[in-house]
This record gives C-alpha cells, sequence and structure tokens, in this order.
C-alpha cells in the first residue's frame, strides 16, 4: 500500500459511484431480489455510509443522497433492525415530493453491537457488513488489554474479523513486547504502528483488498481519524493534538461514515465510545477466553462456581501462575453483564448462527489461500 498524499488524494476523488465500488456483489444482488430500478417509483439498492439524527445519507447507482424511512419500515422494525452505517438497504420514492425512502434492510453479514447507553435496556448496531474490525488503542496512555478483551470479544460476536492496532508506537520504546504479550492473550493478529509517522502502517495493507470493509472502533483519542487520514492519503476527518497532562489525543469524530479507500477497500470511522457495554456475546467471549472456558471443563463439579471448591481446575492455574486472575476477574464481569441481559429472541440466536457460519467459510478460504501459497 503506497501511503502518499500528493499521489493518493486525486486517486480518491476519481473513484467510481457504481455500487460495485462500495462492496456490492453478486450475494448482495441475490439478497436484494428482482424488481431493483434506477428510476420511477421501484425498489433500488444502496448503502449507508453516514447517518444523521433522523437521516441516513446512502451511496446508490446515481450518486449520494439523503434519505429517511418509509412510515411502514419505521413502524415494524424491531431491536437492533433500523439502517446503520455500512447497510445495505431497500430504497423507494417518495410519491409526494420524490425522495428516497427506507423501505427495507437486507440480511446483515455481520453487526457489531453494543448495548445502547443510558437506562434503556436495547441493542445499538455501531457498525454493519463489516469483514475486518479494527481496535484500536494507544500505547502510550491508553492501553488497558481489560478494555481489549471486551472489544475483541464483541467483534467476534459481530462475524467479523478482530485486529488489535496499538497507535502511537513512536512514543513508546518496548512495542515488540506489549504486541508479543496481546498476541498471546486475545489470538488476534496485533500491530503496533503510528499514523504520524508511518511507522508499521505499510503492515495493514494485506486487509484492504478492493470491496472490503474495515471499521475503526476505539476509545476517544487514541488516532484513529489521524489513521484514516494516512491511510486515504487526505484530510478526511479533522484531528487535534495530544494533551500533555492525559498523554491523549482528543476526540473529533462526531459520527459514524464510511469512506472509500484507494484501492476499493472500504473504510468505517467511529466516534470513541466512552461505554461499551456487552450485547448478546456470550459466543465472543467464549472465544476470548478459551483458555478459562477449557479449565471450567476439568473442574470435579459440573456446577462449580470456580471460587472455593475443591477440584476447581480455575482456581488451580491461578494459585500455579498458568493464569492471570486480572484476565479471571474480567471474564466473571463480562459472563456477570451478559447473565443481567434479557433472553435471546430466537431471531438473535439464528444471526449468530449465520454470522458463525459467514466467520467460518472466511476462515476456511483463508486456509485454502494460504495453503495453495
Amino acid at each position: 500500500m503506497t501511503i502518499d498524499s500528493s499521489a493518493t488524494g486525486s486517486l480518491l476523488a476519481a473513484l467510481p459511484c457504481s455500487l460495485d465500488s462500495w462492496g456490492w456483489d453478486r450475494n448482495w444482488a441475490a439478497a436484494f431480489g428482482a424488481g431493483a430500478d434506477s428510476g420511477g417509483n421501484g425498489r433500488s439498492a444502496a448503502r449507508v455510509i453516514a447517518q444523521h439524527r433522523g437521516l441516513w445519507l446512502l451511496a446508490a447507482e446515481l450518486g449520494e443522497r439523503p434519505a429517511s424511512l418509509t412510515g411502514r419500515f419505521r413502524h415494524e422494525a424491531g431491536e437492533g433492525e433500523l439502517p446503520a452505517v455500512g447497510d445495505w438497504v431497500a430504497c423507494v420514492r417518495s410519491p409526494h415530493d420524490g425522495a428516497a425512502r427506507i423501505d427495507a434492510v437486507l440480511p446483515r453479514r455481520s453487526a457489531f453491537l453494543r448495548r445502547a447507553a443510558g437506562p434503556r435496556v436495547g441493542a445499538q448496531v455501531v457498525a454493519a457488513n463489516v469483514d475486518t474490525l479494527f481496535v484500536a488503542t494507544s500505547l502510550n496512555g491508553d492501553l488497558n488489554p481489560r478494555r481489549l478483551e471486551r472489544y475483541v470479544a464483541m467483534g467476534r460476536e459481530s462475524g467479523a474479523e478482530p485486529v488489535v492496532l496499538l497507535t502511537k508506537a513512536d512514543l513508546v520504546a518496548d512495542a515488540g513486547d506489549v504486541v508479543a504479550r496481546l498476541e498471546g492473550e486475545l489470538r488476534v493478529a496485533v500491530l503496533a504502528l503510528s499514523a504520524r509517522s508511518g511507522l508499521g502502517v505499510e503492515e495493514v495493507a494485506r486487509w484492504f483488498a478492493p470491496g472490503r470493509t474495515i471499521a475503526l472502533v476505539g476509545s476517544s483519542g487514541v488516532g484513529k481519524s489521524t489513521l484514516l487520514n494516512r491511510l486515504a492519503g487526505k484530510q478526511l476527518m479533522v484531528t487535534r493534538d495530544i494533551r500533555d497532562d492525559e498523554a491523549r489525543g482528543r476526540h473529533t469524530t462526531t459520527h459514524r461514515e464510511l469512506f472509500r479507500l484507494p484501492g476499493g477497500a472500504l473504510m468505517l470511522d467511529t466516534p470513541g465510545m466512552r461505554e461499551l457495554g456487552l450485547w448478546d456475546a456470550a459466543e465472543g467471549v467464549d472465544d476470548t477466553f478459551a483458555e478459562i472456558v477449557e479449565l471450567a471443563a476439568r473442574c470435579r463439579f459440573r456446577d462449580c462456581t470456580h471460587r472455593t471448591e475443591p477440584g476447581c481446575a480455575i482456581v488451580a492455574a491461578v494459585r500455579e501462575g498458568r493464569l492471570d486472575e486480572r484476565r479471571l476477574r474480567n471474564y466473571r464481569r463480562l459472563a456477570h453483564e451478559l447473565a443481567d441481559q434479557p433472553t435471546p429472541t430466537r431471531r438473535r440466536d439464528e444471526q449468530r448462527k449465520f454470522h458463525k457460519a459467514v466467520r467460518n467459510a472466511s476462515a476456511d478460504s483463508m486456509a485454502r489461500k494460504a495453503y495453495r501459497g
């Protein structure tokens, strides 16, 4: 990947506006079904690239356009079914003013969900139809392995491939040691880089295939917007300098937006999230803490609480130094958080199975490619 602002700036402006350039493929066409119509009052396909207070910005065959929801769709949409950035939607034209109206959301291939902030119990879709989830955190002041465990668990549950990006690597001396430790604990790819100096940025190129969608998530001020600007070769998002008193950048992204990058990949930038409550992520948590789940299966008692019972394999592993007690505490915290949620509905169970099938198919495909290589 060439990161050159003088060269890539013109390339970005010259990208085509077809649906293919936003990730449309034959599988999406099959899901959309017959009857797509780019004109008149027929249904047409579009992708949500931004959202602003009840209005959605769509990328359609005829260019970008704002849209609202049809009354029927707004009334019938269930929990987490309203359009999110990254969604593919079916649109109709209003018979009154000709404006675009979103009539349906195509079944998602992946969905990064969190518990909605505030007292209301419900799900919020942070990003939809993402292939790779970049979890960004700063090495110089923001690094928190317990928070990364939460993000990675939710990323696994979403159906996307989680990858941890350790930003601002130019400000620390032991980045390599941190990468090795986190890769061992999280069992995902971990990269150290600096968007300002360019250190390590080239290593992310393998995820930027044409038509693939990558989402950037993380807490405020870790350098997500700076990284996005570096990859795009131009100023897409406003950034601010690091604060000396907190060793963190200031939060600048205020909304989710999907961008096309030179080379054909798509990047979804998100605002920093102060609250990241789990939502229906039991399988992702178990996958992220697989060694604890495996140890629990060796306990003497099937209903072991892993605290004081004799023959508890988890207590023994902590005592012998084979399991980090802080990691165990976080697993308990996340499991308790999930236990307080409503029982998953059949629809969420079906979505989870679908996301797992997509994830397994993608892993098999990558394994075959690696073998052939």
